[in-house]
């Protein structure tokens, strides 16, 4: 059984948006019909151009309030029309509201400016890592996130389509902060991947169409803490879907891939601070790779790790912070990015990262020029350690 999604979500907010630029057209054009004919009435009968009432310009729709967009995220770029078989796929790392990063859920975008390269895509994921409850238990850890379920509507509006919360913070707050969560999945205007109520629905697939591809999205947590142990889904037990359990989620995988042209994974994994890939991610991004996985991603280390081919399999080892409420004690932790993959006939024929860097108030600020280059090209450097092959350009 899979998460089913609704047909080429994306997809019918671009034809909802292709009919806007349609009626505006025909409009325009009955404009200029009628402007053409008043303009030849009037000099047919000896008058002047200026004597004809001006033409109304056009102007755009603006949604009501609470209504989801029916492009892309606010400011953000449409996507050209891919031909069929093709989907763009854009991926970002951490993201919360707390401390610095509260306030955000009352701005539009909350992901910033870089919310364009995430709604320009025809799907998008990050990884939110927090707790969603205003109850429950602190528990024992160094660090605690929590947010409201508004963060859910604030990231769609942000042009993300889907989250995973298989991570070491989605039960910061203990069970009754786990049961707050499944509510907010159960009532979420976006999937949330890898959290469920048992093992079944964590490791579950979300499935989905898109312009024509079947794309299935699959999300873990490798991390070896105290939430993996703890709350970790099992039968008839809720939490969060396990990369430790390496047989369940190949088998969710192999599952996604009988399904579906595309299947993503989404892991939580790596090292804190590290830059290069331990031992346990090439291993683990192997056999996905060897199960059917098209794109292997993920976050954790708060830095930005290397990525590129691995085989036929993009691998990404880690994002980065994105959204986040202080500094970490990293070098180049404010580092980050969006990655947007091409993928035609079901291999990812296209890899684009667009720089960004974390400013003072914890959001990405885009970075161009002499910034955005400097940024990039240290991504670029750090595949060096991976094992992997540079991806398509």
């Amino acid at each position: 059984m899979t998460n089913e999604g609704p047909i080429s979500r994306r997809a019918a907010r671009r034809a909802r948006a292709r009919r806007r630029r349609r009626n505006t057209a025909v409009g325009l054009a009955v404009v200029v019909v009628a402007a053409v004919a008043t303009g030849w009435a009037v000099l047919g009968r000896g008058g002047s151009p200026a004597g004809a009432a001006a033409a109304p310009r056009a102007s755009g729709t603006t949604a009501p309030d609470g209504a989801a967009p029916s492009a892309t995220a606010p400011g953000a770029t449409p996507a050209a029309h891919e031909p069929a078989g093709t989907v763009t796929l854009a991926f970002a790392g951490d993201v919360h509201f707390t401390d610095r990063t509260a306030n955000r859920l009352g701005v539009d975008p909350a992901l910033g400016p870089m919310a364009r390269a995430l709604g320009a895509a025809d799907f998008s994921m990050v990884n939110l890592e927090t707790a969603i409850t205003t109850r429950g238990t602190p528990q024992p850890k160094k660090y605690h996130f929590r947010t409201t379920p508004a963060a859910l509507g604030a990231l769609q509006r942000s042009g993300v389509d889907a989250v995973t919360m298989a991570n070491n913070h989605a039960v910061d707050y203990g069970p009754q902060g786990l049961a707050d969560s499944l509510a907010a999945q159960r009532g979420s205007p976006i999937p949330v991947v890898g959290i469920g109520p048992d093992e079944a629905a964590a490791y579950r697939p979300y499935v989905t169409t898109v312009n024509g591809v079947r794309l299935a999205v699959v999300a873990a947590s490798q991390v070896q803490d105290y939430t993996n142990q703890a709350f970790r889904a099992g039968p008839g037990r809720p939490g969060i879907a396990s990369a430790l359990d390496r047989p369940a989620l190949l088998a969710a995988v192999r599952d996604a891939r009988r399904q579906a042209d595309v299947v993503v994974v989404y892991l939580h994994w790596g090292t804190e601070g590290q830059s290069c890939p331990g031992p346990e991610q090439k291993s683990i991004a192997a056999d996905l790779s060897q199960a059917g996985a098209t794109a292997v991603v993920g976050t954790h280390a708060h830095v930005m790790l290397g990525s590129g081919m691995l085989g036929p399999t993009y691998v990404a080892y880690g994002f980065g912070n994105f959204l986040w409420y202080g500094s970490s004690p990293y070098p180049h932790s404010d580092q980050t990015g969006v990655t947007t993959l091409t993928v035609t006939g079901g291999k990812v024929a296209k890899a684009v990262f667009s720089p960004a860097l974390v400013d003072g108030q914890g959001v990405p600020e885009p970075q161009t020029g002499a910034a955005g280059r400097t940024i990039t090209d240290r991504y670029e450097g750090l595949r060096g350690c991976t094992g992997l092959t540079a991806p398509p350009a």
